[in-house]
C-alpha cells in the first residue's frame, strides 16, 4: 500500500518551560518550507528530552538533536531509510556519551516523511501519536521499567501485567541516548503511508505524560496547527502541576 501521492505538510511547535528552572528540551526540523527538498531528500523532524536529574540535560539534547539532523542530510534515498534512521539513532546516543561520559542522556521521537511515507524511531519516554479520521493511536512505545515488565509478563503468558502499574520506579527509563550499552530502538522496519488529512504530533513527556488521550484527540482535531498548540497549551495550564516538566510539541498534518 502507498500513501496518497502529492501530499503537503503544515508543521506548528509548541515549547514551554513549565516549572523547572531551563529549558533542557530541543527540537529540529529540517526541508519543512521548501517542497522541492522534500521531494528530493524528505521532512525531517525531532523533539529530544534532556534528562532532567541527571547532567547536562539541555547539550545532551541539543547534541543529540544535530546528530540526528546531521545523518538526516547524509542519508542515501536509495538504499533503507528504515535501517539509517535506526544506526542513526545509535550514532546519536554515541555522540551524546562522547560529550557526557554516560553521566546524562536524552530521549527522541524522529520522524521522515519521505515520498508520502512515514519512518520513525524513538529512544526513553516521549509521545510520538497519529490522528486519523478522529481516532487516536500512539504509534510508539516508552522504554521504562514498567513497559520492561508487561513485555516480561506477555512473553511468559501472563496477559493481565496490571500489577505492574506502581511498581517502585515504574518510570525509570531503561533505554536513553547517551547510556553506555543502549541496546534498544523503537523503529519502524517499514514505511507508514500517509493520508490526507493525518495529523502527526511528537512531544516529550511534559505533553504526553499529562494530557489525556482524549485531550490530545481533541486538541489535534482542530483545524490549524496554531489552533493545535494553542489548545495544547490551554490543556496544560489547566492541570496545573507543581512539577510541571518542560513541554515541547512539534505537529505535521498532512494536506
Amino acid at each position: 500500500m502507498q500513501g496518497e501521492q502529492n501530499l503537503s505538510y503544515r508543521l506548528g511547535n509548541l515549547q514551554g518551560v513549565g516549572a523547572r528552572k531551563r529549558q533542557e528540551d530541543s527540537f529540529a526540523v529540517a526541508n519543512a518550507f521548501d517542497v522541492n527538498m522534500i521531494r528530493e531528500q524528505g521532512l525531517f523532524f525531532t523533539v529530544c528530552d534532556g534528562m532532567g536529574g541527571m547532567k547536562d540535560g539541555k547539550l545532551a539534547s541539543e547534541t543529540a538533536v544535530a546528530s540526528l539532523r546531521n545523518s538526516f542530510m547524509e542519508m542515501d534515498r536509495n538504499g533503507d531509510i528504515s535501517s539509517q534512521l535506526r544506526d542513526s539513532v545509535f550514532k546519536a546516543s554515541e555522540a551524546v556519551f562522547d560529550v557526557i561520559g554516560g553521566s546524562g542522556g536524552s530521549t527522541t521521537v524522529t520522524g521522515i516523511i519521505y515520498k508520502e511515507q512515514l519512518y520513525f524511531s524513538s529512544v526513553g519516554d516521549s509521545y510520538f501519536f497519529l490522528l486519523r479520521k478522529g481516532r487516536l493511536y500512539r504509534l510508539n512505545h516508552e522504554h521504562n521499567l514498567r513497559h520492561e515488565k508487561f513485555l516480561s509478563a506477555i512473553r511468559f503468558g501472563d496477559m493481565d501485567p496490571s500489577k505492574y502499574m506502581n511498581i517502585p520506579e515504574a518510570e525509570a527509563l531503561t533505554q536513553f541516548l547517551g547510556m553506555d550499552g543502549m541496546s534498544d530502538v523503537d523503529c519502524t522496519v517499514k514505511p507508514f503511508p500517509l493520508l490526507r488529512g493525518d495529523v502527526l504530533m511528537a512531544c516529550s513527556d511534559g505533553v504526553g505524560g499529562v494530557l489525556t488521550e482524549d485531550e490530545t484527540r481533541r486538541c489535534m482535531s482542530f483545524v490549524s496547527e496554531r489552533s493545535m498548540c494553542q489548545q495544547i497549551e490551554q490543556f496544560l495550564v489547566a492541570h496545573a502541576r507543581r512539577n510541571q516538566d518542560n513541554y515541547t510539541a512539534l505537529i505535521v498534518k498532512c494536506i
